[in-house]
């Protein structure tokens, strides 16, 4: 029970400290057992939610809006920074130390926030993956949307093989989208001096304005910021001051790489529009499909449209894996509340298929574009509870010490999040006028208001709540209870051990086990489970030649325990093998249970069941679990 409250009070606890930094001596093999949760990061600034504001930049403007992916990739750079540096000195993620700083009502509701924006982003993931499966197959974009939720094995896969190859292969992810967009550069073949010219800072009109907005809203992502917090957490550092510093100084080097390899394939995007679209007249192009049709056109030649739905599917993909971990992230550090990461990524995945689908069917595939929209106004909402309590969290000197961030540093994050709280409200201001300024809907336009005005109010004591309230003695979610010292240890004795059996070479090791746990006055009460088609069919009327050998071979093991001096009574369960086992031992009043552990995972899980886990969460008593 211990060892259970110390792994969940750990970020993503199945893989914390699981790369070891420590025995690397060299400064480059250093470097390079840091690089990885920067690049996990990176995806989410390259999704098929930022593309749609990418294609309207460049399409509209040409390379007039490339200073504005510039100066929102600084503002990425700094925040996620930021939030490594929380979770590499203070050990906590941003989840974590949401718990810990704020009120218990305040924590319920940025934790719902929290899973808003993640089913927001898979949103946008999944339509875009849906996108380029129909654009590279032809498939219509519906059954596309539903072929996504097969990536839930996918996820669970990798959580399998472990934290660097779940990042080596979100980098090839990359690469792929890096490569795709490289070639269609090159066929493209822009003026690099134009380009040049989009580094200097101007706003043609209103509606630049407004896709300026939107590409600088689409960018840093409310999620990446827990995420990140959390990642770092998976390197294992030696304490001491100066080993903490090394390791802010590799992931600052890991989080510049990372994130400016997003900047380029967003910058891509955005002089691709400019190049094949502008300059030919086309300005108007938004939507992806749209896209895809055009570039063969424009570019010569039809393979540039297949690199762009390539591109769009890896990015999806690469994406919604990263989303799935955050929102592990969020639910364990606010909740302390862990469930199976396939159940967690079904979920996930089927609140974005769900609206996806909806949309499709009653208002047609030319609504799906909307929708995108839509799910990045959802994430500009949610950035504030983010980006705020993390500048305030970074600047307590405090919990950080001596890395508390520098008054320049701390200025600059603060106009960060001033600029990226006002533009995301403007945006969704701008959302939400033409809904309010058409007839009718008055219910809704009354739930928008109240809404809005709790969401106001709820940014507004994130702010202040850090400033006005003392040092508080005790955690609003507390991760431990207060400790004691331990004054009198009241040893348990186990007076009826059940044992479930499986008649195989490994009975002598459980029946070991169980006797290591008895006493002198102990009965065992050996279980079976006949598993014969008879027996799952009949249950206890069953009497198939299966069910009555293992009656005796239970009958045999009760006869050697006894002769070697073991109160020992048997019982034989029939059909479903986790119900019998809880059914016998409740009836049984059994308090302990020994069972076998065969080390089944993956796909093994699914064919074998999962006894053990099954069994042990649906008993009250302690259960012995011997790996075989």
């Amino acid at each position: 029970m211990m060892l259970d409250k110390l792994q969940r009070s750990v970020s993503l606890s199945e893989v914390h400290g699981s790369v070891d930094t420590t025995k690397q001596k060299h400064w480059w093999k250093q470097l390079f057992v840091f690089f990885g949760p920067a690049y996990l990061i990176s995806v989410g600034y390259m999704d098929p939610g930022n593309w749609a504001t990418d294609l309207a930049g460049g399409s509209q403007f040409g390379y007039k809006l490339i200073w504005v992916l510039l100066m929102s990739n600084f503002m990425a750079l700094l925040l996620q920074n930021l939030s490594a540096r929380l979770g590499i000195v203070r050990g906590r993620d941003l989840a974590q130390a949401n718990r810990e700083a704020y009120p218990k009502f305040i924590n319920i509701s940025l934790y719902v926030l929290a899973e808003i924006a993640i089913a927001a982003c898979d949103l946008a993931e999944v339509l875009g993956m849906a996108i380029g499966l129909q654009l590279l197959t032809g498939l219509p974009l519906i059954y596309a949307v539903s072929l996504t939720v097969l990536d839930t094995f996918l996820l669970l896969f990798l959580q399998r093989l472990g934290m660097r190859k779940m990042e080596a292969f979100i980098i090839a992810l990359i690469a792929i989208v890096a490569l795709s967009f490289l070639a269609e550069i090159i066929l493209a073949a822009p003026n690099f001096r134009e380009i040049a010219t989009g580094l200097v800072p101007s706003i043609p009109n209103k509606e630049a304005l407004y896709i300026a907005i939107g590409i600088i809203g689409a960018t840093v992502m409310p999620h990446n910021l827990y995420l990140h917090s959390a990642l770092v957490q998976t390197r294992k550092i030696q304490p001491g001051e100066e080993n903490v510093r090394r390791a802010l100084r590799l992931n600052f080097l890991d989080s510049t790489i990372a994130l400016n390899v997003a900047f380029l394939v967003n910058a891509a995007i955005l002089i691709l529009a400019a190049t094949a679209f502008f300059k030919h007249g086309n300005t108007n192009v938004a939507q992806l499909k749209e896209a895809y049709q055009l570039l063969p056109s424009q570019l010569g030649t039809k393979i540039s449209s297949t690199f762009f739905a390539v591109a769009l599917i890896a990015a999806g993909q690469s994406s919604t894996i990263t989303g799935t971990l955050a929102g592990q992230i969020v639910m364990e550090g606010y909740l302390q509340l862990r469930i199976n990461p396939w159940v967690r990524r079904l979920i996930t995945r089927l609140l974005a298929i769900v609206p996806s689908i909806f949309i499709i069917i009653y208002f047609g595939e030319e609504k799906v574009d909307s929708l995108l929209v839509l799910s990045q106004v959802i994430l500009s909402v949610q950035l504030g509870f983010a980006v705020i309590p993390l500048i305030h969290f970074v600047s307590d000197k405090k919990t950080m010490g001596v890395f508390s961030i520098k008054k320049v540093t701390k200025f600059f994050a603060w106009l960060v999040a001033s600029v990226l709280v006002y533009l995301n409200m403007k945006l969704v201001y701008e959302e939400s006028a033409t809904f309010f300024s058409s007839p009718g809907n008055l219910l809704w336009k009354i739930i928008i208001i109240i809404s809005a005005l709790l969401l106001l109010f709820l940014l507004m004591y994130v702010f202040i709540h850090p400033w006005i309230s003392k040092a508080q003695k005790n955690a609003s979610i507390q991760i431990h209870a207060e400790a004691h010292g331990i004054k009198e240890l009241h040893i348990h004795q186990f007076n009826h051990i059940a044992i479930a059996l499986d008649f195989s070479e490994h009975d002598e090791k459980l029946l070991e086990y169980a006797i290591g746990q008895g006493n002198k006055s102990t009965n065992y009460l050996l279980i079976h489970v006949v598993e014969s088609a008879s027996a799952r069919m009949l249950g206890t009327h069953s009497n198939d030649y299966e069910t009555r050998k293992d009656l005796e071979q239970l009958g045999f093991y009760k006869q050697q325990m006894e002769e070697k001096g073991f109160r020992t009574s048997i019982k034989l369960g029939y059909q479903n093998r986790t119900k019998e086992i809880v059914k016998i031992i409740n009836e049984e009043k059994a308090d302990m249970l020994v069972i076998g552990a065969h080390g089944h995972t993956g796909i093994k899980d699914f064919i074998f069941g999962e006894t053990v886990n099954s069994v042990r969460h649906e008993l009250k008593i302690p259960v012995l679990i011997v790996n075989l």
